[in-house]
């Protein structure tokens, strides 16, 4: 990774770094914040930003693993119960795989939204049958503790984008990007390469939805498969652009800063005004923030 690319992501590490000693509980919460989109943006970015298969369904990934830590807080230790989160969605995202990644398109983006919406229902149909209408959580480590962890994800998310860009299976999934028809006949394997993209950015979401479940001491089905964890990375990974790690980067800071600064001079229109910026962001900025700050080189004539 040369200089111009790690120099975001670098910075932001440092800066984080050094907010739980500096900053106040008001910073630290929105660093903690800020951390937790990126992680869930980029491991977004392995499978839609590579692939082009744009998940409007990452909110299942992210409240399956706030639903497994919360039941078993207080039987498996932390440090167990949040890789086993993990590994429980890859697994359900490799079930469920092969019938999800066989559409396209609009129909794909549908297919996601719709698979988050029925487990959804279906916990909150056990929950109910359970005579449960939201779960509390006690004990739980201290902010800082979750903040260290928020920021190892990040971090790992961040990294598991740029590994998986310059491997043969990061090229080969821009190749499907790029035509997925062309791929296969050069002889990429192209329904295990989106299997894969599809478990791989499943697994920290549900360590992430985990930390946020410890984080707010509360479970609540309809706010941990809430569809705006979706529509929000989406808009992340929109603003920052990009299919490497400094898009999702750029995004998520540029988002939750802006949300913040407008929450707090315009509680009253503030949604207004974010959704007017995020449509002429749009417009104006096609490739996002990390292709007007970093353009393609072309190729000298």
């Amino acid at each position: 990774m040369n200089v111009a690319r790690a120099a975001p992501s670098a910075a932001l590490v440092a800066a984080m770094l050094a907010l739980p000693f500096v900053g106040s509980e008001y910073a630290v919460a929105i660093g903690f914040e800020l951390l937790m989109w990126i992680a869930l943006t980029q491991s977004w970015t392995v499978l839609s930003g590579m692939t082009g298969y744009i998940s409007l369904g990452h909110a299942v990934f992210y409240g399956l693993g706030a639903y497994f830590v919360v039941l078993t807080y207080g039987t498996v230790p932390l440090w167990l119960s949040l890789p086993l989160a993990g590994l429980l969605n890859l697994l359900f995202a490799t079930a469920v795989s092969l019938p999800v990644l066989r559409v396209r398109g609009p129909y794909f983006v549908i297919l996601t939204f719709g698979l988050s919406e029925l487990v959804k229902y279906v916990v909150l149909a056990v929950e109910a049958a359970l005579g449960e209408f939201g779960r509390m959580v006690f004990g739980v480590p201290g902010v800082i503790a979750l903040y260290w962890i928020m920021l190892a994800l990040a971090v790992a998310a961040t990294v598991l984008v740029e590994l998986v860009r310059r491997t043969r299976f990061g090229q080969g999934l821009l190749a499907i990007r790029e035509e997925e028809t062309a791929a296969e006949a050069m002889g990429i394997p192209v329904v295990r390469y989106k299997m894969l993209a599809y478990g791989l950015s499943a697994i920290i979401p549900g360590m992430v939805g985990g930390v946020m479940a410890l984080r707010t001491t509360y479970f609540e089905p309809q706010a941990a498969f809430d569809p705006i964890v979706s529509f929000t990375i989406l808009t992340m990974a929109i603003i920052g652009g990009s299919d490497d790690a400094r898009g999702p980067v750029l995004g998520t800071a540029f988002l939750t800063l802006l949300s913040e600064l407008l929450w707090a001079r315009a509680p009253e229109i503030y949604l207004i005004i974010l959704g007017v910026a995020l449509i002429a962001f749009v417009l104006l900025l096609p490739q996002g923030i990390c292709g007007w700050l970093f353009p393609p080189r072309r190729p000298a004539t």
